[in-house]
C-alpha cells in the first residue's frame, strides 16, 4: 500500500488558465487541496488560446507526442505550466483543435467538430501519463469532456504498462451538458462499437453520449453537493439520466464544492474599496456606499436594502421567475445590483425595469470580476432563485461577505443555507420550494421585513460570516474516495 496517491487529474477548463464556469474553480483550487493532504497530482488541460494570452510561465516537456485521433495520429506537443499551490499542469498543444477564440463554441452553437477536440483530448491525456513514466494510481475526470476516458481504460488503454487496470473517479458538475453527439462519428472515439456502443454503454436515446460513458464505465462517481446526488437519481432533475444514477447509487457520492477564501474574504480582498470583518463591520456599509455611488444609484438607497445577483442570465438561473415579479420586488422599496450577460429577452426586461425604476437598479451586462467583489461587499441581500443548481458557489460567497442570500432550496443552495428562524436566531439566509414567482417574492418579503430590525439582522450576517466552506474539508472526502476505489474499502483520512 503507498502512503502518497498519483492522481492524473483531467479538466477541460482549470482556473486561473481557462474558464467559463465553476468546473475551473473546482479543478483550480482542488488539486492544491489534495497536494496539502500528501497526494501526487498531475493536471492536464488543453492549451487554449485563452492560455497562450494568460502570460503564465511555460515550458515545453514533450514534441510531437503520436495521438490517435480515429484512423490517423497526428502529433501534439505538450507544455508545462504550475498552479500557485505547485500542482504540475500539461496542457496539450494542438492549434487547429484548440487555438480558438472560446472553449467550446461560439455565439451560433458549440464547435461543429468538439466530439474531435475533446477524444484527442481523452487520449493526449492518457499517451503524456506514458510517455512521462507517470503511472497513476486513480484518474479523476471531470464533466463530458473528459468521459471518454474510463471507456478508454476499460478498452484499448486497459494492457499499456502505466494504465492497466487504473480506477477512474468521474465528476458530474451540471447534468445539463451531455456530450452529445451523431452515433456515426464512433470511430472518432476509437472504441468499437460492439463493446461500447449499447444501452449499457455510451450509447443514450441513438446517440454517444461521453457523460454516460464517465458515469457507465468510472469506479466512482461524485457530485457536487449531497443533495444534487439525490435529485438526480429523479425524473424532475435526472434528464434522462435518472434510472442510470439509480443502478450506480452504490458508487454516486455527493460533495460540496469549496470556496478559496484566498480570493472571496472582505478581510483580504483586494477588490473592495474598505476591508471588514465579523469583528469589524464598518466597511460593510462604506462598501454598500461606494457601490451605489459606482452603479449610479439615488443616495437614498443607503437606508434601504440592496439586492444583488451575479449570474448568467438564463432561465436555469431562475431569471424567469425574477423578470415576471421585478416591479413587485422593487415596490418593496428595495434597491437592485445584476451583473450578468445571457439570454437577451431577459437582458431587455431587466434594462426596462431600470427605466421604470429609476435610480434603484444597476445593471451591467457582461463580467467584471472587481465589481463581482463590489456587489458582494456592497449587497445586503444576495438573490439565487435557481430552477436548479448542482452546487453553486456565490451563495458561499455572499455568506462571507454578510450578504443573506434568499435561495430557491435545490441542490448545494439547499446544502450550504438554513433558514433563519426569528425565534431560536439560528440559521443563515431564506429558502423557498415551490418553483413559482409568489414563493420566490415571498422569501424576499422575509429578508426586507427583518432588515428592518437592525439587531436580529446583524445576527444574521454573523451567523452567516462564521460558515467555512473551505476546500480542505471537500478534499478529505475526496481522498477517501479515492483510497476506496485503489485499496477497496474506505479508509478515513486522517483529521
Amino acid at each position: 500500500m503507498v502512503d502518497k496517491l498519483k492522481v492524473l487529474f483531467l479538466a477541460s477548463e482549470v482556473g486561473p488558465f481557462a474558464k467559463t464556469g465553476g468546473l475551473a474553480d473546482v479543478a483550480g483550487a482542488l488539486p492544491g487541496a489534495l497536494r496539502q493532504l500528501g497526494a501526487d497530482v498531475r493536471l492536464v488541460l488543453p492549451y487554449y488560446r485563452l492560455v497562450r494570452e494568460g502570460n503564465f510561465q511555460l515550458r515545453t516537456v514533450l514534441k510531437d507526442l503520436k495521438i490517435p485521433l480515429g484512423s490517423e495520429k497526428l502529433p501534439a506537443n505538450v507544455l508545462e505550466a504550475q498552479t500557485e499551490d505547485g500542482v504540475p499542469v500539461y496542457l496539450i498543444e494542438r492549434d487547429d483543435l484548440y487555438d480558438r477564440p472560446n472553449l467550446y463554441g461560439s455565439a451560433v452553437g458549440d464547435y461543429y467538430d468538439n466530439l474531435e477536440r475533446f477524444s484527442f483530448f481523452a487520449h493526449a491525456a492518457l499517451i503524456l501519463s506514458d510517455a512521462l513514466l507517470f503511472s497513476p494510481d486513480l484518474i479523476h475526470c471531470h464533466d463530458w469532456q473528459t468521459g471518454l476516458v474510463p471507456a478508454l481504460i476499460k478498452g484499448p488503454y486497459g494492457d499499456t504498462s502505466t494504465l492497466a487496470g487504473t480506477p477512474t473517479v468521474f465528476t458530474v458538475h451540471n447534468l445539463g451538458y451531455q456530450g452529445l453527439f451523431p452515433a456515426g462519428k464512433l470511430p472518432v472515439t476509437g472504441l468499437l462499437k460492439d463493446e461500447f456502443f449499447h444501452p449499457e454503454g455510451l450509447e443514450f436515446w441513438g446517440k454517444i453520449s461521453l457523460l454516460k460513458a464517465g458515469i457507465v464505465y468510472s469506479e466512482a462517481i461524485t457530485t457536487v453537493s449531497p443533495t444534487y446526488a439525490r435529485e438526480i437519481q429523479t425524473s424532475e432533475y435526472g434528464l434522462g439520466m435518472e434510472g442510470i444514477f439509480k443502478h450506480r447509487r452504490a458508487s454516486l457520492h455527493g460533495i460540496l464544492n469549496g470556496v478559496d477564501y484566498n480570493l472571496w474574504d472582505p478581510a483580504v480582498d483586494s477588490h473592495v474599496t474598505f476591508n471588514y470583518s465579523p469583528r469589524k463591520m464598518e466597511g460593510k456599509r462604506r462598501c454598500k456606499e461606494s457601490l451605489i455611488q459606482e452603479m449610479g444609484l439615488d443616495p437614498s438607497v443607503i437606508k434601504k436594502p440592496l439586492l444583488g445577483m451575479i449570474s448568467r442570465l438564463d432561465n436555469q438561473k431562475g431569471f424567469d421567475l425574477l423578470v415576471q415579479m421585478l416591479d413587485e420586488i422593487l415596490e418593496l422599496d428595495v434597491g437592485l445590483i445584476i451583473l450578468g450577460s445571457g439570454d437577451e429577452l431577459i437582458q431587455k426586461a431587466i434594462q426596462d425595469a431600470a427605466t421604470r425604476h429609476q435610480g434603484r437598479v444597476g445593471f451591467e451586462i457582461g463580467f467584471d470580476e472587481p465589481l463581482a467583489h463590489h456587489i458582494m461587499a456592497g449587497v445586503d441581500i444576495f438573490l439565487i432563485p435557481s430552477r436548479y443548481e448542482p452546487c453553486g458557489l456565490t451563495q458561499m460567497y455572499a455568506l462571507k461577505y454578510g450578504a443573506v442570500p434568499v435561495v430557491r432550496a435545490t441542490g448545494g443552495l439547499d446544502d450550504t443555507v438554513v433558514q433563519f428562524d426569528p425565534l431560536t436566531k439560528e440559521g443563515n439566509g431564506f429558502k423557498f420550494g415551490p418553483y413559482k414567482p409568489a414563493a420566490f417574492v415571498a422569501a424576499i418579503h422575509q429578508a426586507v421585513n427583518l432588515f428592518q430590525d437592525s439587531r436580529t439582522w446583524k445576527r444574521l450576517m454573523a451567523n452567516g460570516m462564521k460558515a467555512d466552506f473551505s476546500w480542505d474539508k471537500s478534499a478529505r472526502r475526496y481522498l477517501e474516495i479515492y483510497r476506496s476505489v485503489v485499496y477497496g474499502n474506505f479508509q478515513q483520512v486522517a483529521q
